[in-house]
């Protein structure tokens, strides 16, 4: 009995040990920087991924009685308040907060923290509009020649897709933006799970069939870096920045964490200048720090003018319906005039 206890004993000290990160498909930063983060701190880092930042934050929600980690990373702005509404956040008033830009501290609470920032933005394959127009506007994409040529994530499951629901809504308005989807639709929009399975599968650079897919202002930028050196200009371009949308990732600590101290060094990291000057060319966000210096790469990457910036309390009123309302025009091929009619 004694020597099971004193196992137990050493369990329980490996165990406290350990800090868990629960976040989306695509976070990725430097080994080195995750080994000497282990190192100072003497916690050994285990990065659970849950999928896309929508189905991350559900298994959050989902599991706030008996929390599977002790930090969640890759909330974003369309879905902060519906965190903050589930309560699942602990305030923490980091060290680092001063060296942030105010403009992106959209939380008073200080439950969730930005780390990144960027733009969700529409993608183009060079090669195959070389010989084709490009569309001139966002209402070009509804034109017969564009059918069938974009590809889009469900804005239930994927951050990406509901960023760029909520940037029709800006562009087109409450009584427009249906009408805009209901059109694509009728063109053959494709729609994917998550944003990997958009850009991966279904977007011509990557043998898939449709040349136009829903991506990020950098996503061009990281063509290059990734290419070494095959690519001295971006394969893909970006299109009509009046239908970017500005998007603003956060990381919080989860209520009931065993591991409070350790969630709290982990939120300080990743607040770090290091980490930080590692996010663009890791995760191709620009970096919530003030000082933190961007890769030359980045000059592919220029910040759009005129992005659709919606108010956070419109997302949060609005989100639910909005997808809602979404997937019975897009998905269940309603009509936007019978959506509309049954708000009243």
């Amino acid at each position: 009995m004694k020597r099971f206890l004193s196992v137990l004993v050493l369990l329980a000290l490996a165990l406290a040990q350990e800090v868990t990160l629960l976040t989306h498909e695509s976070f990725s930063l430097d080994k080195a920087l995750i080994a000497q983060f282990e190192r100072q701190t003497g916690l050994k880092l285990r990065v659970l991924k849950a999928g896309d930042a929508g189905e991350v934050l559900n298994r959050a929600i989902l599991t706030k009685s008996a929390p599977i980690a002790d930090v969640l990373y890759g909330l974003d702005n369309t879905f902060l308040s519906r965190a903050l509404e589930a309560d699942i956040l602990l305030p923490y008033r980091s060290p680092e907060i001063k060296n942030l830009k105010a403009t992106l501290l959209l939380d008073p609470t200080f439950r969730a923290l930005p780390v990144d920032y960027g733009w969700v933005s529409l993608n183009y394959h060079k090669a195959y509009f070389q010989d084709r127009p490009l569309p001139k506007t966002p209402s070009d994409l509804t034109r017969p020649e564009y059918a069938r040529l974009l590809v889009v994530q469900n804005p239930a499951t994927s951050s990406p897709g509901l960023a760029f629901l909520m940037a029709t809504v800006g562009r087109f308005g409450e009584d427009g933006y249906l009408d805009f989807w209901a059109a694509l639709r009728d063109g053959g929009v494709r729609v994917a799970k998550g944003w990997s399975e958009a850009y991966y599968t279904h977007f011509s650079l990557y043998k898939g069939d449709r040349p136009l897919v829903v991506s990020y202002t950098t996503s061009p930028a990281a063509e290059v870096y990734y290419s070494e050196g095959r690519y001295r200009e971006p394969p893909t371009g970006n299109l009509f920045p009046e239908l970017a949308f500005f998007q603003v990732e956060f990381a919080g600590i989860l209520k009931g964490t065993k591991n409070l101290e350790g969630a709290r060094k982990l939120i300080d990291w990743l607040l770090s200048r290091p980490v930080q000057e590692n996010l663009p060319t890791e995760m191709w966000m620009y970096p919530a720090r003030r000082d933190a210096r961007l890769p030359e790469v980045f000059r592919f990457a220029p910040e759009p003018l005129g992005s659709v910036r919606l108010d956070p309390g419109r997302m949060a009123e609005g989100r639910e319906r909005w997808i809602e309302e979404w997937t019975k025009v897009v998905l269940q091929g309603q009509s936007p005039e019978a959506v509309r009619r049954a708000r009243r």
